[in-house]
Parts: structure tokens; sequence; C-alpha cells
């Protein structure tokens, strides 16, 4: 059938608030700080044939945009073959299995089917980052993993809920494998409403239009979505782009991996080739397939921020599998810092490769690293265990029109660090700073944002800390003459002696008693342009704000400051 354009505009609009009725659902019902104050989780629509994305939250994770597409047709494909229990109306399945279409274990997806008239109309999906999934230290990053087996519990797709009710043998095999499991039934619990909320949401979009004419209108959202990109891609220049981009180690073997990314544009498509990077790693450095495949997508999200997520959107982008490269992990292989860490990597690249064709869409570099600090211990004033999961934000690559933002969000997600109070309230630690992290954004016409720098203090108890972060060797690249951006810095200071990571910005069980503090000073973003271009009273400007000193202000901009 044709649809009109106002019927067609009012249905996308539709899906796209119960997408986001789904996100806020799960961070207003959330136990954990991580998710109903940093929000790092994301929800979505499927499509009951091949798990295509249909529509996605404005609130959710891009990262998850390609990851949960790649896990719900896993799903689907698995029931198909019978390597999994057919679904009933009600059942939500639970799976983290990273080489299934996943990320790292601690990111749990829920997927459920949608019935109407007894037929799956579609699938719903979300997924949540748990505080803590098992594993060798708390917070599931370890830096020194060898295995997946070392970083957590494995789920294949199994029924959490059967027609509509918590299987207590499942949920019990889970609560015995993971750290403070009382507190998990509460995110569970969350994640669960909110499939339930976009069920009813969905629901009422298809009493009113009818199933026809909103499965019409889908159809013609994707090939919308699909146009649109086409339609971007056809103004980039046709040619061959490359561009590299380093993780500072494995966590195991101190030496960098490369991502080495070749673009070829030709016509309306886009074909990334990761074939020359670096071989699989020892550590948890590894990028499973659904994950590189999303990190391309993200990128191009933050290329093309019109074009509509749907699964029409990725059509013209053809990624030829990396095999035999650290991005494509197979079991056994460590994955823990896949989707906060190395999906950053592979986003810099696709920039650093289109910023030379697209100069005013592309900015230099952000700070690419999520900051993944946990810390598990006890608290002996609450009587309790309690595992803390800390993200923080960097600073974003400046670009042709203006400079990049401070302390913005990793690139792959909207998460935010969770507010001081509410991190001192709910675990046993004073943040005894917590500001910009001055004179870390690269120098460049247009200048990178600046970082974070925060110091945290255990104030009771004994603790492990452990660290996945990146960037501590080489800084957010600069574009088109701008300088890179400051280097993540870590420090944690142990009976007032002050102890630097060997992998400078990775290391696992640190033990720490009341007194220790963490230090750390976030990356800033890469410059962009000439920094010797940059207007003479923007640098004054930047310099009586403090963001650097007069000093900073002649050796990077040449520009005198009385």
């Amino acid at each position: 059938m044709t649809l009109d354009t106002i019927t067609l505009s009012v249905i996308q609009a539709a899906l796209q608030q119960a997408c986001d009725e789904m996100d806020l659902t799960f961070s207003r019902a959330a136990f954990s700080p991580v998710i109903a104050e940093a929000n790092d989780r994301s929800d979505g629509i499927y499509s009951a044939e091949d798990g295509s994305l249909i529509a996605q939250g404005n609130q959710g994770l891009p990262v998850f945009v390609g990851v949960m597409q790649h896990s719900t047709r896993t799903v689907i494909e698995m029931i198909r073959d019978g390597r999994c229990l057919p679904p009933q109306e009600g059942d939500i399945y639970i799976v983290n299995d990273p080489y299934l279409g996943g990320t790292h274990l601690m990111d749990v997806r829920f997927v459920m089917p949608l019935y109407r008239d007894g037929q799956i109309f579609c699938w719903l999906s979300n997924t949540g980052h748990w505080p803590d999934i098992g594993g060798a230290v708390p917070g599931g990053f370890s830096a020194s993993a060898t295995a997946v087996e070392q970083e957590g519990l494995r789920l294949p797709p199994v029924k959490l809920f059967k027609k509509g009710v918590l299987d207590p043998e499942i949920h019990a095999i889970i609560a015995s494998n993971i750290r403070v499991a009382d507190q998990r039934i509460g995110d569970i619990k969350a994640q669960a409403a909110a499939l339930l909320v976009g069920q009813d949401r969905v629901n009422e979009i298809l009493d009113r239009y009818g199933d026809e004419t909103v499965r019409d209108a889908i159809s013609e959202l994707r090939r919308r979505a699909a146009e649109q990109m086409r339609a971007a891609i056809a103004a980039i220049p046709d040619g061959l782009y490359r561009s590299k981009a380093f993780v500072d180690s494995d966590g195991v073997v101190d030496h960098p991996l490369t991502v080495a990314l070749l673009v070829e544009k030709q016509g309306e498509t886009l074909t990334f080739d990761f074939s020359q990077s670096s071989h699989p790693c020892a550590g948890p450095m590894n990028s499973v397939l659904a994950t590189t495949l999303s990190s391309v997508y993200l990128a191009m999200r933050h290329i093309f921020p019109d074009v509509p997520i749907n699964a029409g959107a990725f059509e013209p982008l053809i990624v030829r599998r990396p095999e035999g490269t650290f991005l494509d992990a197979h079991y056994p292989r460590p994955v823990s810092g896949c989707a906060a860490e190395v999906s950053q990597r592979i986003a810099e690249a696709v920039f650093a490769a289109l910023v030379q064709a697209l100069p005013e869409k592309v900015t230099a570099a952000p700070a690419g690293s999520s900051g993944n600090f946990a810390l598990g211990g006890h608290d002996p004033a609450r009587g309790r265990d309690y595992v803390m999961y800390q993200i923080s934000g960097g600073g974003y690559g400046g670009n042709a029109a203006e400079d990049g933002l401070s302390n913005g969000c990793s690139t792959i997600g909207i998460s935010k660090s969770p507010p001081v109070e509410i991190m001192e309230q709910a675990f046993p630690v004073l943040y005894r700073h917590y500001a910009l992290r001055e004179g870390s954004g690269g120098a460049g016409k247009h200048r990178g944002g600046f970082g974070l720098a925060y110091e945290v203090e255990l104030l009771r108890g004994e603790a492990r800390a452990s660290f996945v972060m990146d960037h501590g060797r080489f800084g957010p690249q600069g574009a088109l003459g701008g300088a890179d951006g400051a280097v993540n810095e870590v420090t944690v200071f142990r009976d007032g002696e002050a102890h630097v990571p060997p992998h400078l910005s990775k290391e696992q069980d640190i033990p720490m008693k009341a007194g220790d503090r963490v230090r750390v000073g976030t990356p800033g973003g890469g410059g962009y342009g000439d920094p010797h271009q940059r207007d003479p009273d923007a640098v004054r400007h930047d310099v009586a704000m403090g963001y650097y000193t007069a000093t900073q202000a002649k050796e990077m901009f040449g520009v005198a400051v009385e």
C-alpha cells in the first residue's frame, strides 16, 4: 500500500517514542548506578524475520545499535536450528555470550518476542551493563585475562522468563556466579519491565494503525534510510582513504596494537577493510565481529547524524570480515576491553580516514576511552560487599567550525559519569577532586576539548581496584595539522607511595585499604587545523579561564599572553 507522508512520520515517531520509554523505564527502575545514573543501557525493536533494526532509543548507547541487531538475529537463527528452545508468549531470553553477537560479558541482553494473533510481529531487545558478572576480579574488567572464562559467567540464549514468570533455577545459577547477587534482581526486573513497556507501546501503535500499515511503514522507513545514506556517501569523492589508530597494549603483552583501515569509496557505497590490523592478542583487547561492525556504524552516525537509524542505514556500508586480526575474536579469546575501548579505536580510525574526504563534517579524534575503573570490596560500616564501577568522559576533537566539547561522554555512547554524590552514598569512597583536566585539549585552529581529572579515596575497609582504559601511550589524534590530545593518566597512591600501572592504563587486582587513593586524568580531544592559525583572542580567553597556562599558550599556539 502507499502511505501518506504524515502517517509515515507519525508511525516513525511512535516507534521511536516506544524505544525512548523503554530506555527511561530501564534507568528509572534499575538498582545499579551505572544503569540508573550513567544510563549504560539501550533498548530497541527488531524484525521478526532476521532481527534487523527497526528503531532504537535516542538515549541508548550507539555501540549497541549493531550489536543488538546481531544478537537478536543469532537468537532467531538458533531457534530455527533447534539450538535454542522455541518461544512462547511472555518468554524473555537472556544472553551475554560475546561470540553470539555481543560485546563483553558485562553487557547482558534480554530478547523478547512480541506476538500478534499468535504470530511474532517483532522482537524487543535491550542491553544493560551489569556491575559484575563474576570472573577473576570485581567488575569483570580483568586487564590480565588470557581466556574469556577468567572474565566471568558466559550465557548462551536461555529463557530467564517463561510465560512472564522468572525461572528460579536459571536465576539461581546466575546469582551463584556473580558478586553482590542480591542487588542484581533489581536490575533484572528493571530490564524486563522495560521490554514490557515497549510491548504495550508497540501494541498501541498496531491497534491504532493496523498491523499491515505499520509493517509497510517499517519497510518504507528502511528504504528511505538506505537512500539517505547512499546520498550522503555519494558526496564523498571516489577513492581510497587510509588511517591507523593504536591501542596502548592488550594488558598482557606491553606492545601497541594497530587498527589499520582502508576505506574505499565507490559510487554510493563505502567499503571498510581492517585486514592489515594486528593479529589476535593474548589479553582482553580483542573485539568480536558484532562490536567491530557496530563501531563502524556508530562512527558513520557521528559523521551523518541526520540519517535515521535503522537497518537501512547500514546497507551501503560494507565491512569486510577482518579474519585473522584482533578485530574478529573467536572463543576463547578474552574480550572485556572490546566494547568500551577497542570499539573507540575503530571509530577513531574511521574518523581519521574520512576527515581527509569530509574535512567540514569529521572531527579530530575524541578522548576514545570509557575510563573503566572497578573497585570491589567489603564495607564494614554497612556489613556488605560492593562493586563500584566508574566510567568517565573526556575531550572531543576540534572540528572545522568550533572547539571540541569538554568532558563529553565516550564516542560509543551517551553514558555519563554517575554523580559524585550518588557514588559517595552508595560506596565507601570520597571524591577529593573532580574537575576539568586543564591543558589536556590538543592544540589546533580549533582546539580539542578537555578531559576530566578526579581523585577518589577509599574511606574504610579493604578493596581491589582494576582498570581497563586506553590512550595512555598515544593521545587522541589531531587532524589536518592539529596536535594530539593529552594521554590518559592513572596513579594509585598506597601508603603514600605513587604507583603507575606498568601498562599505563590497564591493571587488575590492586589491593587498597582505607586512606589509599586513585587519581585519573582522562584524555583531551585532538586539535583540528594548524594551531598557529587559532584566533589570538581565543587563546587569551583560554588562558584567562585557566584552561592553559601562559607558557602553554606560547609553546602550543605561538601566542604571547601577559
